[in-house]
């Protein structure tokens, strides 16, 4: 006999149906708002969302009731592009990209041979996932395999919906962290075989960028994904000015940078390119094309001085972008954290971000981009019960900001720029309470 797990949780309800546009005011049908809502979980997936008083008389009599009446509920946030193995060395001052590489990445990743390290930084790093409220993200492992099957295991035991990989890096970079370039693909193979599919994972193939791989590895990497439409890839591309100069030296058969990826099939509609930067419209029209998206970094870009990233002009071309915090580039893991700084960078280009393109970006922006919308990124009946309770009171400076706000467009600015931890009082994942804020 099959026993149901059901609960209700009361609260304000937010989640999206479409793009609201870049107005003040949300497109049409674009939004989800009950003040009053109410939301069934079930077995790990959402059964209902309604009204409270209309939801009520259905509720099986004693079912448990979680009151967050002041409380705000949304999808639970997604990051699109973050080092797992970068955690211990944020915020490491001073350097440019290719600086940054060398003089902490590679080092600190050399420790991910250890199992022990990878399994204590993994576990380590979903806590604080969690505590900021982010559900699902799209993560860069180290070129161990161990350090893939640590993340994906632990994951896995707590129901996770992550994206992954491996790095294949097979030059340019310590040797103790380089693979043989067959070997690095017989290694990829391998972890699909056991991760790709199992409960809410996937895998993301994981070339670090073009300078560190060979044009033999790039190719090997683009027919694994011709020859599973299913995977994911992540790369970056674009993000800094003597990048580009090197990419121009290492591939002088290639036209521009993009054009590396797309000699090698690496560019379709479940790829994702960090950065991007340094593009010009040509470029994001043949990206847009294919269905690739790009991940918007802005902690990161204005940290290591990479550059201002011009939002709107994906739009103009049917590009779509992501938001990522890039850690440990970026500064924060927070998705707040993370709008705050899209925000900051918008002002400075004369595109601020609105409230209802953040928080339709970190939930099911996100979601359609990465191809997970059919799982996750709204609160809908069918989807993966994984949701974030924000606290518009978390902190005495952010209690008295929103007690003068009077909407829900002034409210969903103060939480995107001055929340932090502190506002995520809980996170949902697979139905399951997974953190909860100390008091």
């Amino acid at each position: 006999m099959t026993t149901t797990h059901s609960r209700l949780l009361r609260a304000e309800l937010l989640s999206f149906d479409a793009d609201p546009g870049e107005g003040d005011s949300p497109a049409e049908g674009s939004v989800r708002h009950l003040e009053d809502g109410a939301l069934w979980i079930e077995d790990g997936r959402i059964r209902a969302v309604d009204d409270y008083a209309r939801l009520a008389p259905e509720l099986p009599e004693g079912m448990e009731v979680i009151d967050h009446r002041g409380k705000l509920i949304l999808p639970g946030f997604i990051d699109s592009h973050v080092h797992y193995v970068q955690l211990e060395i944020i915020a490491s001052y001073g350097r440019q990209l290719l600086d940054w590489l060398n003089d902490y990445t590679f080092p600190e990743e050399l420790q991910f041979s250890s199992r022990e390290h990878a399994e204590a930084l993994s576990e380590a790093f979903l806590d604080e996932l969690l505590r900021v409220g982010t559900t699902t993200a799209q993560v860069f492992c180290s070129s161990h395999p161990v350090s893939v099957d640590a993340f994906f295991a632990a994951s896995h035991r707590r129901g996770l919906c992550m994206l992954a990989g491996k790095v294949l890096m097979d030059r340019h970079a310590p040797a103790a962290l380089c693979d043989d370039t067959e070997g690095g693909i017989r290694d990829t193979e391998r972890l699909i075989g056991d991760w790709h599919g199992k409960g809410r994972l996937g895998y993301s193939l994981t070339p670090r960028f073009a300078p560190t791989s060979t044009r033999a590895q790039l190719d090997a990497a683009g027919a694994l994904m011709r020859n599973d439409a299913s995977l994911w890839l992540q790369t970056h591309l674009a993000e800094n000015t003597g990048e580009l100069d090197w990419v121009a030296e290492l591939f002088p058969g290639s036209r521009d940078y993009l054009e590396v990826y797309e000699q090698s099939g690496l560019v379709g509609p479940r790829s994702t390119f960090a950065h991007g930067i340094h593009l010009d419209q040509e470029m994001r029209g043949r990206l847009a094309e294919r269905g690739a998206n790009l991940a918007f970094c802005p902690s990161s870009n204005m940290f290591l001085g990479s550059g201002l990233f011009d939002r709107l002009a994906p739009r103009d071309k049917g590009l779509a972008i992501t938001y990522a915090s890039d850690v440990g580039g970026g500064t924060d893991l927070s998705g707040l954290a993370t709008l705050k700084a899209a925000y900051q960078v918008g002002q400075l280009r004369g595109q601020p971000l609105t409230a209802w393109q953040g928080f339709h970006g970190l939930t099911l922006g996100n979601a359609r981009a990465l191809s997970l919308d059919d799982r996750i990124g709204r609160l809908a009946p069918g989807l993966d019960a994984d949701f974030v309770v924000l606290d518009p009171a978390a902190t005495p400076l952010l209690a008295r900001r929103t007690a003068r706000c009077r909407s829900l467009a002034e409210t969903l600015f103060a939480l995107m720029m001055m929340g932090d931890d502190r506002t995520v009082l809980e996170t949902w994942a697979g139905g399951r309470r997974q953190h909860r804020r100390e008091p």
